[in-house]
């Protein structure tokens, strides 16, 4: 007997076949507080490029809170970065509270880092997903207390500069022709902003870089702070060093030499802005940190050491003891 007839009659009786699709994942809200850097339209652009695919895809900027404070770098360029992204489209609200109830995750751009730990306070109860860009506060107690308040509404946060993420700095890990890493001198612009500590306002892409290469595990740290050149040398525990080389005057660019058993390597990498948004993207997502708590309080920890050491003629300065000392400070601030 022929069974193919009945086969196909039964085949056609079942009506048309669906095959499972992998679905989109849902759209993501996100909102912008402080509009006073130039972060903030480069950040708008790539989010919301309707070809943007990958870990962009699928995450929309719909609101954004102007912000900012008495800082020169953001009353002299908030008005101008908001129109710029209200040109975008982006919707601009009046507070924080508003902002919140438009989106599902938050980038904390504000360039002043003084007033980051006042707003996240308003920000943390939400529970939403919140990237804090550079610098994470306006001083170390102050992160602290924001890591610690993260903790608290159990709320998935991290901060970073976007010279963490450029490929070459990616690429040491394994790279054979380094061998095992030795130390390592990164350099980069250098400028300071009254009212924080020195490093933490733009130096702070130069020590991000350094981290990454490095990793933790810095001991002590002592600074020469000239007219031209702003210097700070780490001493690891293992012995290794690792420099910092800001350039106060003349060119200036971003880059690396580092040391290995097998060779030395030399990068020049200017910060890219797109890698670091598909990281944040990935954050959104997962809710996971690309870089720990524990990296980002000691690169802080790292600059604020740098200080100190200037404060003591050049001297070099124990990082456990300046993070004890932040950690009493931070204590005294509370939640909100």
């Amino acid at each position: 007997m022929n069974f193919r007839p009945i086969a196909l009659l039964l085949f056609l009786a079942s009506g048309p076949v669906t095959f499972a699709q992998e679905s989109a994942p849902p759209l993501l809200r996100a909102g912008i507080i402080g509009l006073d850097t130039s972060h903030v339209p480069a950040f708008t652009k790539l989010f919301n490029d309707p070809k943007a695919g990958g870990d962009l895809a699928g995450i929309r900027i719909v609101a954004g809170y102007p912000g900012g404070t008495d800082m020169p770098a953001s009353k002299d360029r908030v008005a101008k970065f908001t129109e710029q992204i209200r040109e975008i489209g982006v919707e601009i609200v009046e507070s924080i509270p508003q902002l919140l109830e438009k989106v599902d995750v938050v980038l904390l751009e504000s360039v002043d880092g003084r007033i980051h730990l006042e707003e996240a306070k308003q920000i943390f109860p939400s529970g939403k997903p919140v990237f804090i860009d550079k610098p994470l506060a306006g001083n170390l107690p102050e992160a602290i207390a924001i890591f610690e308040l993260a903790k608290k509404h159990k709320v998935p946060v991290f901060s970073s500069s976007s010279t963490r993420f450029g490929t070459g700095l990616v690429g040491l890990e394994g790279n054979k022709e380094l061998g095992d890493l030795l130390g390592a001198t990164t350099w980069g612009p250098c400028s300071y902003q009254s009212g924080t500590p020195d490093l933490f306002f733009y130096a702070i892409h130069g020590v991000e870089a350094l981290y990454t290469i490095m990793g933790t595990g810095c001991e002590t740290v002592s600074r020469v702070k000239g007219p031209v050149h702003d210097q700070v040398t780490g001493t690891w525990q293992d012995g290794r060093l690792g420099v910092y080389r800001g350039i106060v005057k003349g060119k200036a660019g971003f880059g690396a030499t580092v040391y290995g058993s097998n060779g030395i390597v030399q990068l020049s990498e200017s910060p890219n802005y797109g890698l670091l948004c598909h990281e944040i993207a990935k954050f959104f997502r997962s809710g996971i940190p690309p870089v720990s708590e524990e990296e980002t309080l000691e690169l802080l920890t790292f600059m604020e050491a740098a200080d100190e050491s200037v404060r003591q003629g050049g001297k070099a300065v124990s990082i456990k003891e300046v993070f004890a000392k932040a950690k009493e400070e931070a204590a005294k601030l509370g939640g909100e």
